[in-house]
């Protein structure tokens, strides 16, 4: 006669739970820092880098922006995607693969030292398209992988080494530059950089890789019905949106021509542009705790408003001076008030989206944000092409900023403050979260 068998002992199943959940937080941890080194290295020397292969400003200014368009457009797949495969975890893998594949094109014409303009665009096109398509799918997914109750402590950690990981890359990449164009080698040093950054990513996609996914098989289920919107179109919410995509528009009137004004025009070395970009994301790493505990005492609305105001005469601001440390600290108040502008959004259109159409909505918002990059670029570059790539010119796109700011502010001013205080109302702010942000995408 055979033994009876046992059931497992209670604490079995807890402690594969409990065993199973903190390998998934630590590959999760991995992927944020090795994604975070990959920006830091690769992503923000993009427009150095166009420079550097002698595409001229105009070029430099316009692969800021023209290849999020269209990586924009690549990413409204990214449903569909995950459902072909059956799974947010295939999919993303997919995408962080084929993202690290890009600089690994990039690496190969720094170390040629010339790469076509096609060439170029291309691999940034898919650079963002590959990067964009995970984002929509990954939100969906973690919420499966982090409980509630500790998802606000562990974003905590997981975001400060995400910034370590991008102030580690910056850094680093800056000082290897420096010393690249002292010694005559500054396009290998490129190549290393890109290398690293192919790398970084590749790594992160491993740590994707051996995370579990509770809700595979169910995507179908999770993605939600085509045309399904978390955001009614009201009036109130219409005049939210504009007043995002108008100020998208003027930052990047300006924004992606800041990097060429500096290299170029103000002959700066590589450590001094390191320092004012890296200036700008420390400062937002140290306020942005403070924001959280604002908008939890005085409501979101008034982080927001902090925000708008607070960047809207920043371009303007450089036609006062050049001098290096004016222009530190204008980088240092341009980094605190760019974190309460995209705390803000954040809660907005992130914490207010339901799970069942958060994929869907996700991609048709950043196919809409990448259209008002791109359209406030294209203004800017038909303007330095019209009047010449002058000191002058630079200065008078700095200015029509502000002035386009202005009148984001206004609309912003027309949307009633109820609105606000119902769609900020979020507990997963508590103030001990930030949010990864990075440097190169608006602290001007």
């Amino acid at each position: 006669m055979s033994a009876a068998v046992l059931p497992p002992p209670p604490a079995v199943r807890p402690r594969k739970a409990s065993a199973r959940l903190r390998r998934n937080l630590r590959c999760m941890t991995g992927d944020g820092f090795s994604f975070s080194v990959m920006v830091g290295c690769g992503e923000t020397y993009i427009q150095a880098f166009t420079l550097a292969l002698g595409k001229g400003e105009l070029i430099g200014a316009l692969i800021a922006t023209v290849p999020m368009l269209l990586g924009g457009l690549m990413q409204l797949i990214s449903p569909r995607g995950a459902v072909a495969l059956r799974s947010y975890r295939r999919w993303v893998v997919l995408c962080a693969t084929l993202q690290s594949l890009s600089f690994f094109a990039l690496a190969f014409g720094a170390f040629q030292g010339s790469l076509s303009t096609v060439a170029l665009f291309a691999a940034v096109s898919l650079y963002w398209g590959a990067g964009l398509a995970t984002g929509p799918a990954w939100n969906t997914w973690v919420e499966d992988l982090v409980p509630g109750r500790i998802r606000a402590n562990y974003f905590a950690c997981r975001t400060r080494l995400a910034q370590a990981g991008v102030l580690i890359g910056l850094i680093g990449a800056g000082i290897a530059l420096q010393s690249g164009r002292a010694g005559g080698f500054e396009m290998k040093v490129f190549g290393g950089m890109f290398l690293t950054a192919t790398a970084a990513r590749f790594i992160s996609s491993r740590c994707l890789a051996a995370q579990n996914e509770p809700s595979r098989g169910r995507v179908r289920e999770l993605v939600g019905k085509r045309g399904e919107s978390s955001l009614k179109m009201t009036d109130s919410n219409r005049r939210l949106l504009a007043y995002l995509m108008v100020m998208q528009g003027a930052v990047y009137l300006s924004g992606p021509f800041f990097a060429a004004y500096m290299l170029k025009h103000l002959a700066m070395s590589y450590m001094d542009f390191v320092i004012l970009i890296a200036s700008a994301y420390v400062a937002r790493i140290l306020v942005l705790p403070g924001l959280g505990r604002m908008a939890n005492r005085f409501g979101a609305d008034k982080v927001l408003w902090l925000g708008a105001i607070g960047i809207t005469p920043l371009p303007a601001m450089w036609l006062v001076s050049n001098d290096f440390w004016f222009l530190l600290g204008l980088q240092v108040a341009g980094g605190a008030v760019w974190a309460a502008q995209e705390l803000a959004m954040m809660l907005l259109f992130f914490e207010s989206i339901p799970r069942a159409s958060r994929t869907r909505t996700l991609a048709h918002f950043n196919l809409a944000n990448a259209a008002a990059m791109a359209t406030g670029t294209a203004i800017g570059a038909i303007g330095l092409r019209y009047f010449g790539e002058a000191p002058g010119t630079y200065l008078l796109l700095f200015a029509s900023s502000s002035v386009i700011r202005i009148l984001a502010v206004m609309i912003l001013g027309s949307v009633p403050q109820k609105l606000h205080k119902v769609l900020f109302r979020s507990g997963f702010w508590t103030g001990r979260f930030a949010p990864p942000i990075y440097p190169g995408r608006g602290e001007l």
